[in-house]
């Protein structure tokens, strides 16, 4: 099994040398109680791949609910070197989630998040994106990073008649947002 890891990392390019793997954490979700973790590898002198997963498994008092589970592959191009400077990026996405009982009385680009407040949506969704960022360089083994994207998602939720309770309303009611589908500050730790 070590050989064949060995292999695969040498047929992709990826070395294991200092300054090629990072691990960060997004600022934003961790100010929304969202436990999140990163992981960037250096697959070419001016490539990375990102992988980041998001969980929320909380309900909040009145049984608010914004649960879900995410992952966000990242293939950046960085314009100087990896790990410093400008970048742009591709992503993919998708997860599911459980949200009901919020009182988000507005819409955007497309979505009424009104209907947050009286029923509860369960489903998953799937997407697809382009990002820019910025990377600072902050010591030898830590960075700060800003990143923005925009991109589709499709998404298919089952909807529930109230946030606590209720009987399905309807079956697989799909969905088509497009818009930000990334906003991160990560704290980021380079090996």
């Amino acid at each position: 099994m070590k050989r064949l890891l060995f292999i695969l990392l040498c047929c992709i390019g990826v070395s294991v040398s200092a300054q090629d793997w990072a691990v960060k954490t997004n600022l934003f979700y961790d100010a929304t109680t969202t436990m999140n973790l990163g992981f960037e590898t250096r697959l070419a002198p001016k490539w990375t791949l990102d992988v980041s997963a998001n969980w929320n498994p909380w309900n909040f008092s009145d049984n608010k609910k914004w649960r879900q589970l995410s992952f966000q592959p990242e293939a950046r191009y960085w314009f100087c070197e990896a790990f410093n400077g400008h970048f742009v990026g591709a992503h993919l996405l998708g997860g599911i989630y459980n949200m009901g009982n919020w009182d988000t009385d507005f819409k955007f680009l497309g979505t009424d998040f009104g209907e947050l407040q009286e029923h509860r949506f369960e489903g998953w969704m799937l997407g697809v994106g382009v990002a820019y960022g910025y990377q600072w360089l902050l010591s030898k083994h830590w960075s700060i990073e800003a990143e923005i994207g925009i991109g589709y998602v499709y998404s298919q939720a089952d909807k529930y008649e109230c946030a606590t309770c209720g009987d399905k309303l309807e079956d697989n009611e799909p969905h088509h947002y497009f818009g930000p589908t990334k906003a991160a500050i990560n704290l980021i730790y380079v090996f």
